[in-house]
């Protein structure tokens, strides 16, 4: 249930790593957007039809390696339909490819408006009696801060098809502690808090291998915190933002699983993705760059943890 291919993926590959396809036009290569400006002019449709180029180059590099990738919604949008369609195309490029695919879309509603918003991820989306999947994620990150009401249609949706949701709970960024460090009057931080709610709400969605299908946004960058939600959320699987660029290093990153190596996924973008820019190499060896990037981060994590195994 959930995330239970995402685990059989991690096993397989002996690889905790999921990679951000959060693409900016200035990450792909020259000569890739050339190319496109030249057929399309200066517009989005360039723009799009360039990254979703350099997406597939990089599946095509990593899927026999990483289990999966996480398109970030707002850098498609941002490029309007086309960039919706090459969202759309990334994502069941990567599931072809056998890849596990994370939205991180961070969607926040209630009623009938979040019941939208799990059909066209997770779901399905009813034409006139026929049932088609809009995007058809795997997963999908949501803000659970608006309560269950906005979790329920998550859990409606991922019961019925298969599918996970991570919720931001203790997230990388340097201002989250304004709000998610305060204390309640429980005496429980309101990210621990948090953290209680996906324990409960993922017993609606039980695992075979321990772990619901509600997991948890847990960052790279406050270790700490990891080590005491990885304690206290026995049954949720993390998704840890934050590796690299933001600071979170491999050791503090092992705190986020459990004894047999599992128990979460981290991520990495930028670092993947500009990779060839790092080594300084031909950019038309972009997607080969990627692929070392992500060879060299699963060594770097997996150093730190026991051999990653199904009990």
């Amino acid at each position: 249930m959930g995330f239970d291919r995402l685990i059989e993926g991690i096993v397989r590959m002996q690889n905790p790593t999921v990679v951000g396809l959060d693409p900016r036009l200035e990450y792909v290569p020259e000569y890739i957007v050339e190319k496109k400006i030249y057929k399309h002019g200066k517009t989005l449709k360039a723009a799009s039809k360039a990254i979703l180029e350099f997406n597939k180059g990089i599946i095509d590099e990593i899927h026999d390696i990483c289990p999966a990738v996480k398109p970030q919604a707002a850098y498609y949008e941002m490029y309007g339909v086309e960039g919706m369609k090459a969202f759309y195309k990334t994502v069941r490029y990567a599931q072809k490819k056998g890849m596990f695919v994370i939205t991180d879309g961070k969607r926040n509603d209630i009623g009938a408006t979040m019941t939208a918003y799990a059909a066209a991820h997770l779901g399905y989306t009813d034409v006139c009696g026929e049932e088609i999947a809009a995007f058809g994620s795997d997963a999908l990150t949501v803000n659970g801060y608006l309560g269950t009401d906005g979790i329920s249609p998550l859990i409606e949706q991922c019961r019925a098809n298969d599918k996970g949701i991570f919720v931001l709970v203790k997230t990388s960024n340097k201002s989250s502690g304004e709000l998610q460090d305060l204390t309640l009057e429980s005496g429980k931080t309101v990210y621990a808090a948090m953290g209680d709610m996906c324990e409960s709400w993922g017993e609606q969605l039980q695992g075979k291998y321990g772990y619901s299908g509600v997991g948890a946004v847990v960052g790279a960058t406050y270790p700490e915190q990891l080590a005491q939600m990885r304690e206290a959320l026995p049954h949720t699987f993390f998704l840890v933002p934050g590796y690299g660029a933001q600071g979170g290093g491999a050791e503090g990153v092992s705190k986020a699983f459990d004894k047999n190596g599992l128990g979460a996924i981290v991520n990495s973008s930028r670092a993947v993705m500009c990779a060839y820019k790092k080594e300084e190499c031909d950019e038309r060896d972009y997607a080969k760059a990627a692929r070392r990037e992500v060879i060299r981060m699963k060594e770097d994590i997996i150093s730190y943890l026991p051999k990653i195994a199904i009990e």
